[in-house]
């Protein structure tokens, strides 16, 4: 069995990342319904789960996974040079994005969990 990587998180940021848990958009509601409680492919998503100095939406420890719902607020400039950067920290740590917006989980949820079941069949045919 091989053993989890464990990667470091801001202690500070658990009270935050509470707060947005029980602050969630609606977007991130309707796809946490999908993926909670394993129910997607037998994987255990985090709703809200800090890695190193940032929050991710959704994560998967055991696929590296993690998954970004973004609001209108992410078309603004400032904030998507902060999502440069939160993404490239991420990949440094091994852990893979994926980005979707706001309207996306809206109005094309098959699409958004088409791109996840996408990442997981390619994830588990390179990692047996």
């Amino acid at each position: 069995m091989k053993k989890r990587k464990i990667i470091w998180y801001n202690p500070k940021l658990k009270k935050y990342a509470t707060e947005l848990r029980n602050n969630s958009t609606k977007s991130e509601i309707i796809l946490w319904l999908k993926l909670k409680g394993k129910q997607f492919y037998g994987y255990d998503f985090h709703r809200q789960k800090p890695i190193d100095n940032y929050i991710l939406d959704f994560y998967c420890h055991e696929l590296q996974l993690g998954i970004e719902v973004d609001g209108y607020y992410h078309l603004l400039i400032r904030v998507q040079r902060k999502d440069v950067r939160k993404e490239k920290r991420m990949n440094s740590l091994g852990v893979t994005v994926l980005r979707f917006s706001d309207k996306e989980v809206l109005k094309d949820m098959e699409n958004v969990l088409r791109a996840i079941e996408f990442y997981i069949l390619e994830f588990e045919r390179t990692h047996p």
